[in-house]
């Protein structure tokens, strides 16, 4: 038989914390280095980039609760808004629109599991992405599948981005 090794995790819990307003600009930092995804240059014969500040936003706002309050949507999503050449004001309302529908729903559930923050994702996403849609392209576009393999994409790289932002928050320590 092979000897068990012991846990060989990185976790000292005695271990200085980041200091309390810096823990607290890690979320925001990311979901803004999400957004400026989009101006990296990549060459794609199909437009296939999910909406990557919207995805970190949602992650932290599921999985850190207290991390991003309710109002972060509006000053978020106007930083993506600048950003991505969007009509200024669309992902403010979403985005705000998105934290508020999180909170009711936060409200009404006792107990929250993996598979219903991976739902009030993909709501979330469906949501925000349709909408945008209907705001800044035409009706007459053919954008529609284009569309649809975003948000599979965006729903389907949830659990990279959850694991993602659960060891930053790990690393950043209590925000307290």
């Amino acid at each position: 038989m092979s000897r068990v090794e012991p846990n060989t995790i990185d976790f000292s819990p005695f271990a200085p914390a980041l200091p309390p307003g810096r823990a607290r600009v890690i979320p925001w930092v990311t979901v803004m280095a999400g957004s400026l995804v989009t101006i990296i240059p990549v060459i794609a014969s199909l437009p296939l980039l999910p909406p990557v500040g919207l995805i970190m936003l949602l992650t932290w706002r599921l999985l850190a609760r207290f991390s991003l309050r309710p109002w972060a949507g509006a000053p978020l999503g106007l930083f993506d808004d600048i950003v991505s050449g969007q009509p200024i004001g669309s992902s403010m309302l979403l985005w705000s629109i998105v934290m508020i529908g999180i909170d009711l729903f936060e409200q009404r559930l006792i107990l929250r599991d993996f598979w219903q923050d991976w739902l009030l994702f993909a709501a979330g996403i469906i949501f925000s992405v349709t909408a945008g849609r209907i705001i800044a392209i035409p009706l007459g576009a053919h954008v529609d599948t284009m569309l649809l393999a975003q948000i599979v994409m965006a729903i389907l790289l949830f659990p990279l981005t959850a694991r993602l932002v659960a060891w930053i928050d790990r690393k950043r320590g209590p925000a307290e």
